[in-house]
């Protein structure tokens, strides 16, 4: 049998070695106009990060230049050198240090945080699981609120909190967060909590939990990805704030880094000191930053998996 089978394959025309060697060769070399588009993407991707980064590093560099230089000198490199500006912010201005500035942000998003992680995921899990009449309705209305420009309900919300004696403090900044007004987190939690299977309550339902037990033990470890990405958008997103501190704050000691920013530029003599509001502008920058940076693998889970299943 031996023999025969050997027969056969020497009788089978093989084809010559040349012939397989150029075949692998060329199935190994790349294709010539696909190399093209790949170095022209790259390229063009190169170009848009640098339009993308171009302010972010010419506000870094201004920072270290004379205050006259950073308006009058297009240059991207200082000339001279100097780390004056960032002497002058920590110094702080209108008798304020710089600290007391970071120190109120640091407050306003850590609170803000945390009022979106107690209130968020309750409401969301009643919008998901729990039936009571109008529930949909309450839904859409709660969708609705996203297509309203926060500045039709400006006067309303000052005039409440101002005859609630609640002016020049920071509940106003902060009490929303903790009623789960912000439709969009809901919105995206709900979508979370409708991904999960219905059988776990169930289960959980038949060894005697009730609502809060499972939201506690079944759902909250499950939304981990969702609740850390609201908390990284709700951070950034009270740290950069401008228009509510400017609206309900008064006195400077009460101020956060963005309305610091502001006092840096006199209205009254048109006098800035733009070096020093550089410099604070990048210290302003760094925490958001190196926040974005540990958190950023979670984005992309948390809406990957909330946005598309429903």
């Amino acid at each position: 049998m031996t023999d025969t089978a050997t027969a056969n394959f020497e009788t089978t025309p093989q084809p010559p070695v040349d012939v397989l060697t150029s075949t692998r060769g060329a199935r190994r070399r790349p294709a010539p106009r696909r190399t093209v588009k790949e170095v022209i993407f790259h390229v063009v991707m190169i170009a848009m990060l640098c339009v993308a980064l171009y302010p972010v590093a010419w506000m870094i560099m201004s920072s270290f230049k004379p205050s006259e230089d950073v308006v009058n000198n297009v240059s991207l490199i200082p000339d001279p050198f100097t780390f004056d500006n960032y002497v002058k912010a920590f110094a702080g201005i209108a008798g304020v240090p710089f600290w007391s500035f970071f120190r109120n942000s640091l407050l306003l998003a850590t609170l803000s945080v945390i009022g979106i992680l107690l209130s968020v995921p309750m409401a969301a899990y009643a919008f998901a699981r729990c039936r009571f009449p109008g529930r949909s309705a309450f839904f859409t209305i709660m969708i609705g609120t996203l297509l309203l420009p926060f500045h039709v309900v400006i006067i309303p919300q000052y005039v409440m909190y101002q005859q609630a004696g609640l002016v020049n403090t920071y509940v106003p900044l902060l009490l929303g967060n903790y009623l789960a007004t912000d439709a969009f987190f809901v919105f995206l939690m709900v979508q979370f909590i409708r991904s999960i299977p219905r059988e776990l309550d169930e289960a959980a339902t038949i060894d005697g939990a009730g609502k809060l037990r499972i939201l506690v033990q079944i759902i909250l470890p499950l939304l981990k990805p969702v609740l850390i990405t609201a908390a990284i958008f709700n951070f950034i997103q009270s740290w950069n704030d401008f228009l509510g501190p400017l609206l309900y704050l008064k006195r400077p000691d009460l101020y956060p880094l963005p309305i610091a920013l502001r006092l840096y530029v006199d209205e009254s003599t048109a006098a800035a000191d733009y070096g020093a509001q550089m410099a604070m502008a990048v210290l302003a920058l760094l925490p958001v930053l190196l926040f974005f940076l540990v958190f950023q693998r979670y984005i992309v889970d948390g809406m990957a998996s909330s946005g598309l299943k429903g």
